[in-house]
């Protein structure tokens, strides 16, 4: 063999080589990363070739599977009243990446996910027969939201303050899930939902952080009477009225001038949402305490999954004391959603204590049998003692019975609550935002539910809007359901 041809053999060897090489390399290193690629139309077809598992709520399926026309994908997925729970489902599509649980549990729902996996499964690698989602959401709960926000742009959740399981987790104006699962038809009905104005696919209930106004109020009360700043409610505090905010020549006036607010105790403040009060209790606090206390309900949380992942709500830091001041009012920086609200109240409903808020209950396999419980996932955490519990609870069922939140008052039923309305853009120039949160006992039963309303936008004239007049008739809506015989 001469040189020529030895070399050429030999530089054919190596190219074979190499070659070997970079199959073995994306089959056993960049294999996986490929088969998940979002790209890789395959994972699409393996999802839709069979029907996918279900989202269930109150042992009825909201979801399906139907069978498609033609194409490589086989089913898509369909939505039972779409509108009502796409806040609770998020979509599957078969164009677009899935949201909410469906996005968490695709693995579940599709087949994939190892628990349900049996050992047949294992030895033939088929895909197992997929999973179902049980949800802790009571549909008349639901309903009752949804119905009452209306036409309103506005978000609702509740929980059960015993367990943390959410009962409810609305936001309006909604939209149909179902407009988005089909490959053919999901891109003109994608472009024609973002360019809604009114933001339909925005969750409000969890995942819209804005200022809730007095209902902040409450975390405020707490960290007075959790540090000793006032030992009950009924104590007199020291609040000036007008409260001139620190270091400025504005003065802090009450919506209502002739409420009895200077020097009023927590109970009256409340009852009468007296800003001064809150201001100055901030201001005697001093960041620190108030943020601290806020944490401990969930502020500031950059992880708080329902499993859902709500938006953090906040309370800022590093503030002069005219900002910690309008922090105690629940404005300036501070943010909440419709989740954390629930959050506190039902902390005060439950003794100071508050369970993990979690809105699915288990998952199973095809046959039933449970893959992960969650509802004995639980786990409480103190928040405030239950004397600041006990003295909160009572003084927001003054606030009901004979304050700002008269228009949440059910017969048979214990309900306390807070009223609350942010000041919206520059100067206040926009429409105010509603809040409502509250807590309701059956006095029959003893049955619970906590419960928070905020309504960001209404057809109402803007000398109308306020908690008590747009966002405490649809928690008055939510709590009646909930403790319905």
């Amino acid at each position: 063999m001469n040189k020529t041809i030895r070399r050429a053999s030999v530089f054919s060897l190596l190219l074979v080589i190499a070659l070997l090489a970079r199959a073995t390399w994306v089959q056993f290193y960049d294999g996986q990363a490929l088969a998940d690629d979002t790209n890789n139309r395959r994972n699409a077809i393996e999802t839709y070739s069979q029907p996918l598992g279900n989202i269930i709520v109150a042992g009825n399926a909201i979801t399906g599977s139907a069978r498609t026309k033609g194409g490589d994908l086989a089913y898509k997925r369909t939505y039972k009243d779409g509108k009502l729970y796409a806040a609770v489902t998020g979509y599957a599509s078969q164009a677009y990446a899935p949201t909410q649980l469906e996005g968490i549990y695709t693995d579940l729902l599709n087949g994939t996910d190892p628990g349900l996996k049996t050992v047949m499964d294992t030895l033939t690698g088929e895909r197992a027969d997929p999973g179902d989602v049980v949800t802790t959401i009571d549909p008349a709960v639901q309903k009752a939201a949804y119905d009452a926000l209306g036409d309103k742009k506005g978000g609702a959740v509740a929980i059960d303050p015993k367990t943390g399981r959410i009962l409810a987790a609305v936001s309006t104006p909604s939209y149909d899930p179902s407009a988005l699962t089909d490959a053919n038809t999901a891109g003109s009905a994608w472009q024609r939902l973002n360019a809604d104005p009114d933001k339909p696919m925005t969750n409000r209930a969890l995942r819209q952080p804005l200022p809730p106004g007095s209902t902040f109020k409450l975390v405020v009360a707490s960290a007075a009477l959790e540090s000793g700043l006032y030992k009950n409610v009924d104590q007199h505090t020291d609040s000036p009225d007008p409260y001139r905010l620190p270091g400025t020549v504005t003065d802090l006036a009450n919506e209502n001038p002739s409420a009895p607010c200077r020097n009023a105790p927590i109970r009256v403040a409340l009852q009468y949402s007296c800003n001064n009060v809150f201001a100055k209790m901030a201001v005697d606090l001093g960041q620190d305490k108030v943020r601290a206390m806020a944490e401990k309900y969930g502020f500031n949380d950059d992880h708080q999954d329902v499993p859902v992942r709500a938006y953090p709500s906040v309370y800022p830091k590093d503030m002069n004391k005219s900002s910690t001041a309008l922090t105690g009012i629940g404005q300036y920086d501070v943010t909440a959603t419709p989740l954390q609200m629930a959050m506190v109240s039902a902390a005060i409903a439950n003794g100071g204590e508050l369970p993990s808020p979690h809105m699915v209950s288990r998952t199973v396999d095809s046959a039933g049998d449970v893959v992960h419980d969650y509802d004995g996932d639980t786990g409480s955490k103190r928040i405030i003692s239950a004397g600041t519990a006990a003295q909160l609870r009572s003084a927001m069922e003054t606030v009901v019975k004979d304050g700002t939140g008269t228009n949440a008052l059910i017969d048979g039923v214990t309900v306390g609550g807070k009223t609350g309305t942010a000041q919206h853009g520059e100067n206040n120039s926009k429409t105010p935002y509603a809040w409502f949160t509250s807590f309701g006992k059956s006095d029959s039963t003893g049955k619970e539910v906590a419960v928070a309303v905020m309504v960001e936008q209404s057809d109402a004239a803007r000398s109308e809007v306020s908690g008590n007049g747009l966002a405490a008739p649809v928690a008055r809506a939510m709590m009646a359901a909930a403790l319905k015989k």
